[in-house]
């Protein structure tokens, strides 16, 4: 109890700091969500792809036979 009660009251008396974090910053967060979405799409893809692949060429063979 007492050390969550000293980590409130040390975060709540902390001064604010005023840092730069330039421009190239903000592009490297933006290309990071967007690679991380972008795997995740492509790992979604590759999973479903030939499943979805094998049936539909499944199907064909049935209507020609």
């Amino acid at each position: 109890m007492y050390k969550t009660n000293l980590i409130i009251v040390l975060l709540s008396i902390s001064s604010p700091i005023f840092a730069y974090i330039g421009p190239g910053m903000g592009g490297g967060v933006i290309v990071g969500v967007l690679g991380v979405v972008g795997a995740v799409f492509l790992a979604l893809f590759g999973i479903l792809y030939y499943p979805i692949k094998r049936l539909v060429k499944n199907r064909q063979k049935k209507k020609e036979t």
